[in-house]
């Protein structure tokens, strides 16, 4: 990969070329593997250490079945450890093709950053979203979901979903909870030459919309539907 883009990729930009670690099959997955044989979603997710992200596979499912009655096949990769995802998803297999990248250099290629949080009291006037960001603000973001009862701060609804699945951090899902736990997240439809067509990036109009991803599967067909043929 080269050196990673300040900003995220955008429509008219040619993907980055990547080979990752396959969680659901043997060998490797790398983005010249779709390469003339039709567009592929690529959906770059956190890892297991994020209970939304969890749920974020599962519906990837309904959405891959969507997108492939269209001719555009799903690749979701998780910043998991490889055996870690492949333990897990072992028990709860998905129909959507997934990769990990402990490391999230494909994150970083396709220029999704990291949430930097800076401590309370920081002058506001250096904050810049979402490379500088108070952390109280982070923390307290309200999240609404409908497994939960009501509107949650964040740090309180990771919890609870955590809790309510009964999952438990092994130390591979510490460290990259840890080095990676405010990853961005971020879904671009890519044509058969390697040339985004179409992207969502999680958080992209501000803190505020931090947790508003995935996009709709209606907005992902709208996209689909609007693509050059």
């Amino acid at each position: 990969m080269t050196t990673a883009p300040n900003v995220p990729l955008r429509p008219g930009d040619m993907a980055p070329s990547f080979a990752l670690p396959a969680v659901n099959r043997e060998g490797v997955i790398g983005l010249e593997d779709f390469r003339g044989r039709g567009p592929v979603l690529v959906v770059l997710m956190r890892g297991l250490h994020c209970p939304f992200c969890r749920r974020h596979v599962v519906q990837l499912g309904v959405t891959r079945d969507k997108l492939e009655r269209e001719g555009v096949e799903t690749l979701a990769i998780v910043n998991t450890p490889t055996e870690r995802a492949r333990q897990y998803f072992q028990y709860r297999p998905t129909r959507v093709m997934l990769a990990s990248d402990a490391d999230v250099q494909t994150h970083r290629a396709f220029g999704l950053p990291k949430i930097g949080l800076v401590p309370d009291g920081t002058d506001p006037a250096t904050l810049q979203w979402p490379h500088r960001t108070a952390m109280s603000q982070f923390l307290n973001l309200p999240v609404t979901h409908d497994e939960l009862p009501e509107p949650k701060k964040l740090v309180e609804a990771t919890h609870l979903l955590h809790e309510k699945d009964g999952y438990q951090f092994t130390e591979a899902d510490q460290q990259m909870y840890e080095a990676h736990g405010t990853q961005m997240e971020g879904q671009f439809l890519i044509d058969s030459q390697g040339t985004i067509r179409w992207s969502y990036v999680e958080g992209a109009a501000g803190v505020q919309d931090f947790m508003n991803f995935p996009a709709s599967d209606d907005k992902i067909l709208a996209a689909v539907e609007a693509m050059p043929r």
